[in-house]
């Protein structure tokens, strides 16, 4: 159903239904039209939105809620992406005016892992970090971790863990002082720190 004075938008014929990767990760969503010419604007997941603009080919979902003009998953060929004072703007060979931009509205953005551009050493992206053991020094098992959160200055480690039979959650800052080493092919992170910390 369509918004009060708004009317209900559909995706133009050239975008195709398409298969979502196996690797996919959900890297963003479209807010909505930017200008009169197609291009719309990008609310990265991420402060610093490379793999946004490392791939040409975004696979796209409707929102989880709120109206959907499409279903499924389809694809688009991205021509360009930039960034735009908080935000990221695109276009893509499909989309040519702000109609088919708004049909866009609400979409959320994959990319597969694989276009990731290749991070520095010691530099990690997040998504690579879920699921992975912390252990510490002394081989004490401190979790999995659940979700990492930017708090500043530093991003600190969610673990989730369970004690007596309890679901708990302990955080660790993810920073040199404390992470030993990350064994992203062994998925473990070692640290300096105490269960009890």
């Amino acid at each position: 159903m369509a918004a009060p004075g708004r009317p209900a938008a559909t995706l133009p014929a050239g975008i195709d239904a398409a298969e979502l990767p196996a690797d996919a990760i959900e890297v963003g969503r479209i807010a909505d039209a930017w200008g009169v010419k197609g291009w719309f604007k990008v609310l990265p997941h991420s402060a610093d939105p490379q793999a946004l603009f490392s791939s040409k080919r975004w696979y796209l979902q409707p929102s989880e809620r709120g109206a959907k003009t499409f279903s499924g998953t389809v694809l688009l060929r991205v021509r360009e992406a930039k960034e735009h004072s908080d935000t990221v703007v695109a276009r893509a060979d499909e989309i040519e005016d702000r109609a088919a931009a708004e049909a866009l509205r609400g979409a959320r953005i994959f990319v597969p892992r694989s276009s990731f551009p290749t991070a520095d050493p010691d530099e990690y992206y997040w998504v690579d970090l879920l699921g992975l053991d912390v252990v510490n020094r002394e081989g004490v098992a401190l979790g999995t971790v659940k979700e990492l959160l930017a708090t500043g200055p530093q991003t600190v480690l969610v673990l989730e863990y369970e004690e007596d039979g309890k679901p708990l959650e302990r955080m660790l800052p993810f920073v040199a002082a404390f992470i030993d080493g990350v064994d992203l092919a062994g998925r473990k992170i070692t640290v300096d720190w105490q269960p009890d910390y």
